[in-house]
């Protein structure tokens, strides 16, 4: 996989930087954000600014072995390829955060094994290019929390009214589960 992954054109990653713009005062609070161009609120986010509670519910709940893994999951994948097996259906993804991040930058409409393959390829280009940190910063950034909302800091400006460090435990399990 990491041979064939190596042979693919780099992945484009300026989806990652398109963001909001956004007016700070003199200490650096937010006054005031504009969408982009197309529509979306997108506010970058360090994870120094997301509560380290957040990032551990996020881990539990998305991609447990985030810090071990290569981009690809196998202990999940086997998972979830057995329980469509047994099931006939598919019953839980074995997705891992960089996979997430790779459908973000290179959306699909088709849900394909052939689709899925493509994902886990990119994921095993993202993390031969940025650090966990840097890939967990992009995904804060671009995960989708309804509408035109991207990110944890949108969401969290957005459905709470404040930052993303100001959340309490609920609020931030209900932006998780979103």
């Amino acid at each position: 996989l990491w041979r064939y992954a190596a042979t693919l054109p780099p992945l484009d990653l300026t989806q990652a930087t398109l963001r909001s713009t956004v007016i700070l005062d003199r200490k650096g609070q937010l006054l005031r954000p504009f969408a982009t161009a197309d529509g979306r609120w997108r506010l970058p986010v360090t994870g120094a600014q997301v509560d380290p509670r957040f990032r551990a519910m996020l881990m539990a709940y998305e991609d447990r072995r985030f810090a071990r893994h290569p981009g690809i999951d196998p202990v999940a994948t086997l998972r979830a390829a057995g329980q469509w097996l047994a099931a006939g259906r598919i019953v839980s993804g074995g997705s891992t955060i960089t996979m997430q991040l790779a459908r973000l930058l290179e959306p699909r409409e088709e849900r394909s094994l052939s689709a899925k393959l493509k994902q886990a390829l990119r994921a095993l280009q993202i993390e031969h290019r940025l650090s966990k940190r840097e890939i967990l910063e992009r995904y804060l950034t671009l995960a989708p929390y309804g509408g035109n909302l991207e990110g944890i800091r949108s969401a969290s400006l957005a459905w709470f009214g404040r930052e993303p460090r100001g959340l309490g435990v609920g609020e931030q399990a209900l932006l998780v589960a979103l």
